[in-house]
């Protein structure tokens, strides 16, 4: 007699395949999103903002790392979607670059906004993934994926300091 295996049905579920596929969407959006920040960190004008995206970066790493370990623990192969919407928002930063004056605040004004649309993005996926996770007992993959949320959302607020103690005021004067 074969004992059911309550994990290989659960691979198999439409609900687990469609987690995967956005968990490699998300995997995409990283290796992405890993390339453009020092591209963005060179454009700032102020060493704050720089030093914002040159730690991002480094934590960006860390998230590709945190999701292979978690395509390890599902058994899953890391492969890596193209992610459209990552795509889009890279694409509205490198504009923001060249329509914007070099050395100005307007720039970092407008890459803070560029950013704050990515790390919207993350927390949206990091937060909905993780209860997907959850509801379906990988109870260790959830707690990875809170440990991105909880990052994203540290970025997040450290990009709105940077906009309100200075950048913007800045940019309004210029």
């Amino acid at each position: 007699m074969t004992i059911p295996n309550k994990f290989s049905d659960m691979q198999n579920s439409e609900f687990h395949q469609f987690f995967v596929e956005e968990l490699r969407d998300i995997y995409g959006a990283e290796l992405s999103l890993v390339k453009a920040l020092p591209k963005m960190q060179e454009a700032s004008t102020s060493e704050e903002l720089a030093a914002a995206f040159y730690k991002h970066a480094s934590d960006t790493q860390l998230h590709i790392e945190n999701l292979e370990r978690i395509f390890d623990l599902l058994d899953e192969e890391s492969d890596s979607k193209k992610c459209k919407a990552m795509e889009g928002l890279i694409q509205e930063a490198e504009e923001i670059i060249s329509d914007t004056e070099k050395n100005s605040y307007t720039r970092d004004a407008a890459l803070i906004l560029a950013a704050q649309k990515v790390e919207h993005y993350e927390i949206a996926t990091y937060g909905t993934l993780k209860t997907f996770a959850r509801n379906m007992g990988h109870t260790e993959v959830a707690e990875l994926l809170e440990r991105t949320l909880v990052n994203e959302k540290t970025t997040d607020e450290t990009l709105t300091e940077i906009a309100e103690d200075f950048v913007n005021s800045q940019a309004a004067t210029e």
